[in-house]
C-alpha cells in the first residue's frame, strides 16, 4: 500500500467548515492495522472476492471416521462426564458449524441499502446469488442522493441476486414490521439483518436542535433496536442467523464526546446492541456482530455533510465494507459473535495485505474515521 498519512476527519470537515481549530482533534499518523481477530479463519479468492477455509479441512472427506479403540470402562463414564460438562460448561458443547462457502440463497434484509455501504453490502451479496430485501425511504430521485430502492433493487438483480424494494422509515415500527411480512413471504425467512441505516450531524451541544437530537436516536438506536426486534423471530429459525450493525466499537475516551456528542450517544446506541443481543442470544446461536471502517468512506454523507469532494478523494470505496461485511457473515453464528471488527482488520485476517485497490484516489492520503 502506498504511504498514507492521515488527518482526523472532523478536524478536517471543520476546518473545511470555517470552524474554530481548537475543535479539531490534530495531525494523526495513519497507518494499515494489524489483525486483532486472531481466530479469523478466511481465505481471499484469487480474483479478490472473499472465500471462506473450512476449518475442519482436516476431516476425511470420504465418508468414513476413524474411532479409537476404548476400554469399557471409558464407555460407561464418557455418556456421564460429558453430560455432567454440558451442564456446567454448556458452552464447550455447542455444535461445530461449517464456514459457509457464500451467501447463495441466503435472504438479508438491509437497512438504507439504497446507496452507499448498505447497497454495496446488497450487490455483493447479489453477487453471491442472495435474496436483497432493501428497506429504505426513498423513492423518488433526488439531486443529492443517488438511487431509490428501485433503482437498487435492479442492480441487485442485474448483479444475481433477487431484490425486494420495501419503501421503510425505520422510525416507525409499522413499516418495519410491513417489511419484514414482505420478506418472509417473497423468501420465506430472514437468514441476515444488516443494520446499515443512521443519520448524522457533528454538532456540538448548542448547535443542535433537539428536533436533530431525536431523528438521530430514533434511527440509530431506536431504529437498530427495531429492526432486530422485528427480525430476531425469523433469525432464530434461520440456519447461520447473523445481525451485522455498522457501529463503531465503544471508546469512552472524551475526544469522541465533547465536540458531537449528540452523535456520538445515537451511534454508541447501535455498538451497544452488539454488546448486549450478542450476549443476549449467544445460546440461541444467533450471531451479532459490529463492523466499523477504519478510513472514512465515499458516500453521500461524506459528500454533502462531512468535507465534500476533498474528503472524498481521501477516502476508501464503500466495497471494502461489503468484502468484510461478506467474510464476517459467512462464519459460523455460534463461533463469531459478540466483536466489534474494522474492515481492515477483517481484511488482513485473511491474508490481503495491500488495500490500494480500494481508494477513491489511489495515491491520496487516506481519513482515519472516527472513534478509531
Amino acid at each position: 500500500m502506498s504511504k498514507v498519512a492521515t488527518r482526523n476527519v472532523v478536524g478536517a470537515a471543520l476546518a473545511l467548515a470555517g470552524g474554530s481549530p481548537a475543535a479539531a482533534h490534530g495531525l494523526t499518523k495513519y497507518q494499515p492495522q494489524a489483525t486483532k481477530n486472531k481466530d479469523l479463519n478466511i481465505g481471499i479468492a484469487k480474483r479478490g472476492s472473499i472465500q471462506n477455509a473450512s476449518a475442519d479441512s482436516g476431516n476425511p472427506r470420504d465418508g468414513t471416521i476413524a474411532r479409537p479403540q476404548v476400554c469399557p470402562l471409558n464407555m460407561i463414564l464418557a455418556p456421564l462426564l460429558s453430560s455432567f460438562a454440558t451442564t456446567i460448561f454448556p458452552h464447550q458443547h455447542t455444535p461445530k458449524q461449517e464456514t459457509m462457502a457464500n451467501l447463495r440463497g441466503k435472504t438479508l434484509f438491509i437497512t438504507g441499502a439504497t446507496r452507499g455501504i448498505g447497497k454495496a453490502i446488497g450487490l455483493r451479496a447479489a453477487r453471491d446469488g442472495a435474496n436483497i430485501v432493501i428497506a429504505a425511504k426513498t423513492v423518488e430521485p433526488n439531486p443529492k442522493l443517488a438511487g431509490t430502492i428501485y433503482t437498487a433493487a435492479e442492480e441487485m438483480v442485474a448483479a444475481g441476486g433477487r431484490a425486494l424494494a420495501c419503501q421503510v422509515d425505520i422510525r416507525f415500527e409499522d413499516q418495519i414490521r410491513h417489511a419484514v411480512e414482505q420478506a418472509v413471504t417473497t423468501f420465506g425467512g430472514i437468514d441476515i439483518l444488516v443494520n446499515n441505516a443512521s443519520a448524522i450531524s457533528l454538532t456540538g451541544t448548542l448547535a443542535t436542535p433537539m428536533k436533530r437530537f431525536d431523528v438521530m436516536q430514533q434511527v440509530n438506536a431506536r431504529g437498530t433496536f427495531a429492526c432486530s426486534q422485528a427480525c430476531l423471530p425469523h433469525l432464530l429459525k434461520a440456519t447461520n442467523p447473523h445481525i451485522l450493525n455498522i457501529a463503531p466499537p465503544l471508546n469512552l475516551s472524551a475526544r469522541w464526546f465533547a465536540p458531537h456528542l449528540a452523535y456520538t450517544l445515537a451511534k454508541y446506541g447501535m455498538s451497544l446492541c452488539v454488546l448486549g443481543m450478542a450476549a443476549e442470544f449467544r445460546e440461541q446461536g444467533v450471531a451479532v456482530n459490529a463492523l466499523w471502517p477504519r478510513t472514512t468512506i465515499a458516500t453521500a454523507a461524506i459528500l454533502n455533510l462531512l468535507g465534500g469532494g476533498k474528503v472524498m478523494r481521501c477516502s476508501r470505496k464503500p466495497e471494502i465494507m461489503a468484502d468484510a461485511a461478506e467474510a464476517i457473515l459467512t462464519r459460523p453464528s455460534r463461533q463469531c459473535t459478540g466483536n466489534f471488527f474494522t474492515d481492515e482488520d477483517v481484511l488482513a485476517a485473511a491474508g490481503m495485505k495491500d488495500f490500494a485497490h480500494y481508494a477513491v484516489t489511489p495515491g491520496e492520503e487516506l481519513f482515519p474515521d472516527l472513534f478509531l
